[in-house]
């Protein structure tokens, strides 16, 4: 690693009306480093990166790039300091091949040289080591394609800067390795990568020292060689937090739910789940794990008949009945009813789920509509309860009557999974319930998953982080193309052996 800064900020503030995002930070990111930037959500770290990168300009402060003062009003201007920044969310024309999107709106003299540039591309791969076929549309490829994309995207227009937003948010084991080899190679060409994640291992796998961000404010940087996932914690959160998941042994399992060959074909006529089947008991935790797109979100929405079901049966053995009902025969509410919640945090948090217009305690009572005589008289009770989620879960608002739009994405996610767990339950299928979480709220969730599981709830947890998964479940259930490509012992698996089922085709339990 070299010295030689690559981007330096001093003092740099930014205010979005009363709220202050930033408050006088100074960071530096040298050339030949990779730098992580850790800190809980809502403490600024995405906020000061769109400033580097052009999205927002600072209210004070200055930035310099390789010693000189800048200024960056626009993506524009940071593409010409060599700054390019890789979003969670992909910039991508799903019709056009990787070479027509990385040329995309470069401009060239005369006609566009799609083979020219096509050479050119396969140029940057070879040198760092991606695999890429620039001729392959984009529909047609895996995440970990497309993000290979944008990486080379930025690449060809000369970036040397680069910023890596949650960059192994949905990738395999395999293919993280894969990509952390092509950092570090980026790396050791001398160019400056910064990283914003959550994944604590992963820092200290991969950078060279850590920038850490609490409300906003700038608390430090370390040495990534002398620190520990405890230390970066309590510099993130501002006290000791447990780092252990508190897996119980499961009691009193009895089959709750019972999934026999399931299919459904989704309105392009594709196939998403074939032939389906499984046992979820009362009592444990289910993982299902599988590459992003394999079936899971269809498979939950099948159990709570929000997907048609083209053939098989979905059986619940109600503990309140002791009677076993298909809840292919039933809608959404009818099941709902029944004790089995989904709690799903799609991408579009507000798009399901919630509205955003509506404030906390209307979020509450979204859910008990039917019950009373009027939606109008019965405030008192889902307002009590939004009390109790915004202090269990510590979110962060003004009060329970802010509009939820206005809530980090963060905590609108704990209002979701708070209050489907405030129903009581007898299964709770909770997809993706830590997605874009900070570390402190994400062990809240997982000990309230926990918790749940102690009580009795059959737990169906569709999760991305690996680590997780084995921490936490007690069986994991693997999904491929809508197969399901193994089921193994949450206890006495690794990580690498789910990896190698998520990308495996054929069925079966095997090792992969």
């Amino acid at each position: 690693m070299n010295n030689k800064a690559a981007i330096e900020l001093k003092n740099i503030t930014k205010t979005f009306g009363s709220v202050i995002a930033n408050k006088d930070i100074n960071l530096t990111v040298n050339r030949g480093e990779i730098l992580s930037i850790l800190g809980e959500n809502g403490s600024g770290k995405t906020t000061l990166m769109n400033m580097i990168s052009g999205i927002y300009y600072p209210d004070e402060g200055q930035i310099f790039v390789d010693g000189e003062e800048v200024v960056i009003r626009s993506p524009k201007d940071a593409f010409d300091l060599k700054i390019g920044m890789i979003h969670q969310h992909f910039k991508l024309v799903d019709v056009f091949s990787a070479a027509e999107n990385i040329v995309l709106g470069l401009k060239e003299e005369g006609k566009y040289d799609i083979k020219k540039a096509e050479i050119n591309i396969k140029e940057i791969a070879d040198k760092y080591s991606f695999e890429v076929e620039p001729s392959k549309k984009i529909h047609e490829m895996s995440v970990s394609e497309k993000q290979t994309v944008e990486i080379i995207k930025v690449l060809y227009r000369g970036a040397d800067i680069l910023i890596l937003d949650e960059p192994t948010a949905v990738l395999t084991p395999q293919e993280t390795q894969k990509l952390f080899a092509v950092l570090r190679k980026m790396r050791d060409d001398g160019k400056a990568i910064i990283i914003i994640t959550h994944k604590l291992h992963e820092v200290l796998s991969l950078s060279d020292r850590v920038a850490v961000l609490r409300k906003g404010e700038y608390i430090g940087t370390v040495e990534t060689k002398n620190t520990s996932e405890s230390e970066l914690t309590e510099m993130m959160v501002g006290k000791k937090i447990d780092l252990n998941i508190d897996r119980s042994e499961p009691k009193n399992t009895a089959d709750r739910l019972v999934i026999k060959n399931l299919d459904c074909i989704n309105r392009e006529g594709v196939k998403v789940l074939d032939d389906i089947s499984f046992t979820a008991k009362a009592g444990e935790i289910l993982g299902i794990a599988g590459i992003a797109g394999s079936g899971q979100r269809e498979l939950l929405e099948a159990i709570a008949g929000l997907q048609h079901i083209q053939k098989g049966e979905v059986l619940y053995n109600n503990p309140k009945t002791d009677k076993t009902e298909n809840l292919r025969d039933k809608n959404p509410l009818q099941i709902r009813e029944l004790g089995v919640r989904l709690s799903f945090v799609p991408e579009d948090r507000l798009g399901m789920g919630l509205v955003g217009n509506m404030d906390i305690v209307d979020n509450m009572m979204l859910r008990s509509y039917r019950k009373g005589k009027s939606v109008f008289l019965e405030r008192k009770r889902p307002k009590d309860l939004a009390l109790k989620i915004i202090d269990d879960l510590e979110v962060v608002t003004p009060n329970e009557n802010t509009p939820v739009r206005r809530l980090s994405g963060g905590n609108v996610q704990k209002v979701l999974v708070g209050r489907e767990i405030a129903a009581s339950p007898t299964v709770l299928m909770a997809a993706y319930p830590v997605r874009g979480l900070d570390i402190n709220s994400s062990y809240m969730i997982y000990n309230l998953l926990n918790e749940q599981k102690e009580k009795g709830v059959a737990v169906i947890f569709v999760g991305e982080d690996l680590d997780v998964l084995v921490e936490l479940c007690d069986r994991i259930m693997v999904i491929g193309s809508g197969k399901i490509t193994g089921v193994v012992d949450g206890r006495n698996t690794t990580k690498e052996e789910i990896g190698l089922l998520m990308t495996k085709t054929d069925r079966g339990e095997g090792n992969g």
